[in-house]
């Protein structure tokens, strides 16, 4: 089984705050996450995959 992410490192990864992560999941946006008892963990995969389905915008 993969590695899960938390709030946390997801914002690592995405170089943003921890609190646009917790934003983004109270307007369901975002990559999806799995609620696991009372924490919100995230597959690495399914990070790619809404980072790949985003639109691209021109510089």
């Amino acid at each position: 089984m993969p590695e899960l992410w938390g709030p946390q490192e997801l914002a690592d990864y995405l170089k943003v705050s921890i609190e646009t992560i917790y934003k983004w999941r109270t307007k369901r946006y975002g990559p999806p996450g799995v609620r696991i008892g009372k924490h919100v963990r995230y597959q690495p995969a399914e990070v790619l995959e809404w980072l790949n389905s985003l639109p691209k915008q021109v510089a």
